[in-house]
């Protein structure tokens, strides 16, 4: 870990970098079995001392230390159902078409941000998610709270939580074949005619990818193995769409 502190502050010298101590963040990140081993103290980088948090935000989305969720989805939870009680407050204004504009834009927009790091979590975590969601879609159909949500989604053509990942992962892969993924994603994305040793099989030819092996709960969460399980449980004729248009539709 030292020479790995050290190589960071050789590289942030070398590149006329300063560390800004009261601005730089670190978590350790281990499974919840192996947090009694991390070390609780600060971490000398150079002249500063850095002191490890609880979670950090990159990108809009906070990572804990167990890569649990539970702190991103919580203020995704806080930002949306600020959102909906905005929202409610001017509803005797609003058309319908206002109404399902404003929900798209404010409450849709933080629920589909970056919802792929929800791929594998439990069903507990899922559900404060789709809470939020059915109270949405209540809003949107000036329904009570007692009006069951699944026909009310249905109706307005409304995916669940899980479904939603479902797709963006979907999606994910479909531009690392087709379209006009980056790098680092296409690398991850192996098709399983491409695999040397699944060729000669029928799997090969029906436009699946390869499902890599892991060895934990949080390898079965990776894009390299949940994007590739989602996109094998399309059906057949839509794994063959080259067009990005039709197969959104």
């Amino acid at each position: 870990m030292s020479q790995c502190i050290h190589d960071v502050a050789r590289w942030a010298c070398s590149n006329r970098l300063q560390l800004n101590a009261q601005k730089t963040e670190f978590i350790w990140c281990a499974p919840a079995r192996r947090r009694h081993r991390i070390p609780t103290g600060d971490v000398q980088v150079g002249q500063d001392s850095v002191h490890p948090v609880q979670s950090a935000r990159d990108l809009g989305v906070y990572v804990d230390g167990a890569l649990t969720m539970r702190t991103h989805i919580t203020h995704v939870l806080s930002s949306c159902y600020s959102a909906l009680r905005q929202i409610r407050s001017i509803m005797p204004s609003l058309s319908s078409h206002a109404l399902n504009a404003l929900v798209t834009s404010l409450v849709h927009s933080r629920l589909d941000y970056c919802n792929v790091v929800f791929a594998g979590l439990p069903a507990c975590d899922i559900q404060r998610l789709q809470s939020m969601l059915n109270a949405a879609v209540r809003l949107v159909a000036c329904s009570s709270r007692r009006d069951h949500a699944f026909s009310l989604l249905r109706d307005r053509h409304w995916l669940h939580v899980k479904q939603r990942v479902e797709y963006k992962l979907s999606m994910m892969v479909h531009r690392c074949l087709y379209g006009d993924a980056p790098s680092y994603l296409l690398d991850l994305i192996t098709s399983s005619a491409d695999a040397t040793v699944r060729g000669g099989l029928r799997s090969a030819a029906s436009s699946t990818v390869a499902v890599p092996r892991t060895m934990s709960s949080l390898g079965d969460r990776s894009f390299a193995a949940a994007g590739p399980r989602a996109w094998n449980r399309l059906p057949p004729p839509l794994r063959r769409v080259h067009s990005v248009a039709v197969f959104k539709r």
